[in-house]
């Protein structure tokens, strides 16, 4: 009997036509930013009801920029979770503001919106949240508390294009909001982001800071106001953006029912009597960028990584979405210690991502399933 072929925890899925519009974007010899990127663009607005959408080279891009459009600066702080990618935080240490850490909901894995209003202080300038895994936070809360207290808001949205708050898509309403478009992201453009912003003054500032604060007029007119960066999307990353967007409702759909199916597989095989937590089940809101499983850490004879190192034996792969941020060196050093935070911690220490991605079978679901849970068995205390 062969060996089934090596299961990645996630693959993008890019058709022939976007491919051969690479090609075509190659060969027309304006491959930096140009028409691709201001067609990219234009799509993700009309998707998003007209806002201003501006492309940038990274999802951590976006966010830095549009921490410096809000004025976020040296002395104030912004509040956000502990369990992201790093570069949540690392975007408000560039901009020389502090990162203030509030910990998650254990149901959501999203921040504890509860909880944010015994962080503020009045240096807070901003509120960070981030939709874990696709999951919305719930806006109409989290913009309530911005209005009370008079707090910009820039949504992590990285994980959640494509999902929906309110009945409307995530993007088309809200303060700034940032998409990543990095391979492993539901839609992608090999590398790449946007920022979706306000009105044409927030958009213009974008245009500035991501290309070295540069406004030229004219054939020869130049001139730098604010220091910009390098933070430009290429014509060519443009381009696979474009062909992936008319499949992002189709991605979607076949990454819920993906989902969905987990649930059931897990269901008949007892997870919930094995201690492994499962995510919220939510069909009406997330995107399910990401199918996490919450390891009984406690129950186990060994650690995550032994039962990522046998997943992988088995050809199957699996991820870690995130440790807890506050525990990396660079946080310690700024005052955060363990135990701070200690449902984001148990997240960090216990999460593990499941393959997910729309051209998996159904089959593979199963063999995911049913191989973890052998191997749970077999560590159980």
């Amino acid at each position: 009997m062969s060996k089934p072929d090596f299961l990645p925890f996630t693959r993008p899925t890019l058709d022939e036509a976007t491919i051969q519009g690479v090609v075509e974007v190659l060969r027309s010899g304006w491959i930096t930013s140009g028409p691709q990127v201001k067609a990219f663009e234009a799509a993700v607005s009309s998707m998003l009801g007209g806002r201003p959408v501006r492309a940038f080279n990274s999802g951590t891009g976006t966010m830095e920029v549009a921490l410096r459009i809000m004025g976020v600066g040296p002395g104030d702080e912004v509040i956000t979770t502990p369990l992201s990618w790093v570069a949540t935080s690392n975007v408000v240490l560039a901009v020389g503001a502090r990162p203030v850490f509030v910990d998650i909901d254990p149901v959501t894995r999203n921040i504890d919106l509860s909880r944010i209003e015994a962080a503020i202080t009045p240096r807070t300038k901003a509120l960070l949240p981030v939709d874990l895994a696709g999951l919305p936070v719930d806006r109409e809360r989290l913009y309530a508390i911005a209005r009370r207290h008079k707090l910009r808001v820039l949504e992590d949205a990285a994980q959640s294009f494509g999902s929906r708050y309110g009945g409307e898509l995530v993007g088309a309403g809200g303060d700034l909001v940032s998409f990543s478009f990095h391979p492993n992201k539901n839609v992608t453009s090999i590398e790449g982001g946007c920022l979706v912003l306000n009105d044409g003054r927030e958009a213009q500032l974008a245009e500035q800071y991501r290309l070295q604060g540069v406004v030229r007029s004219g054939f020869d007119g130049m001139e730098v106001e604010v220091a910009g960066g390098k933070f430009n999307l290429t014509d060519v990353a443009a381009r696979v953006g474009l062909g992936q967007l008319p499949h992002l409702q189709a991605f979607n759909g076949r990454r819920t029912q993906l989902s969905q199916l987990y649930f059931r597989e897990f269901a008949a095989r007892d997870a919930a009597g094995s201690g492994l937590g499962l995510p919220m089940p939510d069909f009406t809101h997330s995107n399910w960028h990401m199918f996490q499983v919450m390891l009984p850490g406690e129950r186990l004879t060994i650690p995550r990584a032994a039962v990522m190192e046998q997943m992988h034996a088995a050809g199957i792969g699996t991820g870690v979405h995130y440790p807890a941020i506050h525990l990396f060196a660079l946080y310690r050093a700024q005052g955060w210690n363990p135990g701070d935070f200690p449902h984001a911690e148990y997240a960090g220490r216990n999460i593990l991502t499941l393959p997910l991605f729309p051209s998996m079978q159904e089959a593979d679901v199963t063999r995911v399933v049913e191989t973890l849970m052998r191997i749970l068995a077999a560590a159980r205390r």
